[in-house]
C-alpha cells in the first residue's frame, strides 16, 4: 500500500506541475461521443500526457425533483452515498462503513464522491490510470455506484448534522436575503426550494433508497471522462462503472415533466427586517435556459453591466462615482429551467435606497441602449483573451465537457467557443437583453434597511 500511495503522490505531483503547460499546449479539443448499449452516453477527451483521469457521472435527480415537502432530498441523498456500502454475498466482498471506504480510496490515492446541484446528480471520480491502479478504483467505484449502504443510523447523525447546519445558516443576514430572493424570483418552481429543518426531518433512508433505485440508472446516466485514456479503453472503464447497477437495453421510462419558471408578471419590492452593520440588496427576476440561443450575447453583455469586475458599469456607477458599496456584481444563472438574473451589493443602511436607485437605473439604460462599441470591445477582448484559463486542467476541461453535454451542446462548442464570442455586436447584446430581461417587473429585496 505505501508502493502505491509513493506512486499517487509522485504521479500528483506531476500533474500539478505540468498540467497548465500541457493544455495550454493543445490547439483543438476532439471531442469523442458515442451512447452503449446500456444507455449510457459516454463524452470523451483523451489527454495521455500524464497518467491521470477525472471523469463525472451526471444523472437528472437533482433538487429540482425534490418534492416541495422533502426539499433538500438529492442533497442528502448525495451525502449519504459516501457513507459506507454494503456486503455483496455473491462476490464475497464485506460491507466497508465510511472509516473503511475512505481508507480504501486513500490506500488508492484516488478519490470519488458524489454532490447534487439544483440540476444533477454527480459522482466524480480522479485516479492514475496505471493499469493495476485503474481497475481497482473502478471496481470501488462500481460498488459505491451501485451499493450504497444508507445506514439509518449514519442518517440519523447526518440529518441532526444538517438542521443544526440550516439553523446557523438562518442567523446570516446572505442566507435570509438570498431566500426571500429566491421565493419571489421562482414562486412554487422547485429552483426556489430550499431545505429547512423541517423538510429535513420528512426524509427517510427509504426516500433515498427510491431516488437511487429510481433515479441512478445506466440508461441515466451522462458520463464525462478527461484523461490518459482511448476510446476503447474508455468503454471498457464505463462498462465497469455500471457492471452491478441494472442493465436494460431499452430506454428509461421518461421521468415526469418539470414545469418552467413562470415570468414575472409585476414587480415586487421586499425588505427584509435583520439587525445588520451592511444592508444587502438583491435585484432580479428569471434570467434563461442554458441552451438558449442568446447565451453568448447575454454572456458578453452580462460582463459590461456587472459580471466584469472592476471594468463593469455597475461598478462604475455604483461604486467608483458615488462610493456606495466596495462591491456590485451582476450574473446569470441558466440551468434547465431559466435560472436567475441577478444583480447584488453590500452598502450602508442609510444608502440602500441610493444604491437601488442606481442600479436600477444602470440596469434599465443597460436593456434600452445597450453597450458602446468600446465597451463591447474590451469586453470580447478580456473574455477571448482570458478563455485559455477555462480549460487549463483536466478538472476545469471536464467541468466545461460536461456541462456540454448535460445541455446538448455541439461537440465543437469548445472549439469554436471564441469565435461565438467575436461576432457578437452592440446590436446582439440590445436585443438580447431586451427579450430577457424586464426592468419594469423585477424582484427587490433588501435586508436591513429601508427601501424604495
Amino acid at each position: 500500500m505505501k508502493f502505491i500511495k509513493k506512486i499517487a503522490a509522485s504521479a500528483l505531483c506531476i500533474w500539478a506541475t505540468g498540467l497548465f503547460l500541457i493544455n495550454s499546449a493543445v490547439a483543438g479539443i476532439a471531442v469523442q461521443h458515442w451512447t452503449q448499449p446500456s444507455g449510457v452516453k459516454v463524452y470523451l477527451v483523451p489527454s495521455p500526457a500524464i497518467p491521470m483521469l477525472d471523469v463525472q457521472i451526471d444523472f437528472d435527480a437533482g433538487s429540482r425533483r425534490d418534492p416541495a415537502d422533502k426539499a433538500g432530498l438529492a442533497s442528502a441523498s448525495a451525502t449519504m452515498l459516501s457513507k459506507g456500502v454494503r456486503a455483496n454475498a455473491a462476490r464475497q466482498e464485506s460491507a466497508l462503513d465510511e472509516n473503511a471506504l475512505g481508507e480504501a480510496w486513500a490506500d488508492l490515492g484516488a478519490s470519488f464522491g458524489a454532490s447534487a446541484s439544483t440540476d444533477r446528480l454527480s459522482f466524480a471520480l480522479r485516479t492514475l490510470t496505471y493499469p493495476d491502479l485503474l481497475g481497482k478504483a473502478a471496481a470501488l467505484s462500481a460498488r459505491q455506484l451501485a451499493e450504497p449502504m444508507f445506514a439509518p443510523d449514519i442518517w440519523q447523525r447526518e440529518q441532526s448534522s444538517l438542521k443544526a447546519s440550516i439553523k446557523e445558516a438562518n442567523t446570516r443576514p446572505a442566507t435570509l436575503a438570498g431566500r426571500a430572493f429566491a421565493k419571489a424570483v421562482y414562486g412554487d418552481h422547485p429552483y426556489g426550494f430550499e431545505a429547512t429543518e423541517a423538510t429535513v426531518d420528512h426524509i427517510t433512508v427509504a426516500d433515498m433508497v427510491a431516488l437511487h433505485q429510481r433515479m441512478v440508472l445506466p440508461c441515466r446516466a451522462s458520463v464525462t471522462l478527461v484523461g490518459a485514456l482511448d476510446r476503447t479503453q474508455a468503454e471498457t472503464l464505463v462498462q465497469q462503472l455500471f457492471a452491478r447497477l441494472p442493465q436494460s437495453t431499452s430506454s428509461c421510462p421518461p421521468l415526469p415533466a418539470v414545469a418552467e419558471v413562470a415570468a414575472l408578471r409585476q414587480p415586487q419590492a421586499l425588505q427584509v427586517a435583520f439587525e445588520s452593520a451592511q444592508a444587502h440588496v438583491l435585484i432580479g427576476q428569471p434570467g434563461f435556459k442554458r441552451d438558449d440561443p442568446d447565451y453568448f450575447a447575454l454572456t458578453v453583455g452580462n460582463y459590461i453591466l456587472g459580471g466584469g469586475g472592476f471594468v463593469s458599469r455597475l461598478t462604475t456607477e455604483v461604486r467608483e462615482k458615488r462610493g456606495l458599496s466596495y462591491s456590485v456584481y451582476s450574473y446569470f444563472a441558466p440551468g434547465k429551467h431559466a435560472g436567475a438574473f441577478t444583480i447584488g451589493l453590500q452598502t450602508r443602511p442609510d444608502q440602500a435606497a441610493q444604491a437601488l436607485q442606481v442600479s436600477r437605473g444602470v440596469l434599465a439604460d443597460f436593456v434600452r441602449d445597450g453597450p458602446t462599441e468600446a465597451e463591447l470591445k474590451a469586453a470580447k477582448d478580456n473574455l477571448i483573451g482570458g478563455f485559455a484559463l477555462r480549460i487549463d486542467s483536466n478538472r476545469k476541461l471536464l467541468d466545461n465537457v460536461a456541462n456540454m453535454a448535460w445541455n446538448q451542446l455541439p461537440l465543437t462548442y469548445l472549439d469554436t467557443w471564441t469565435q461565438q464570442v467575436d461576432k457578437i455586436s452592440v446590436d446582439d447584446v440590445r436585443a438580447a437583453f431586451a427579450r430577457k430581461l424586464q426592468p419594469d417587473t423585477l424582484v427587490t429585496v433588501v435586508l436591513g434597511a429601508g427601501g424604495s
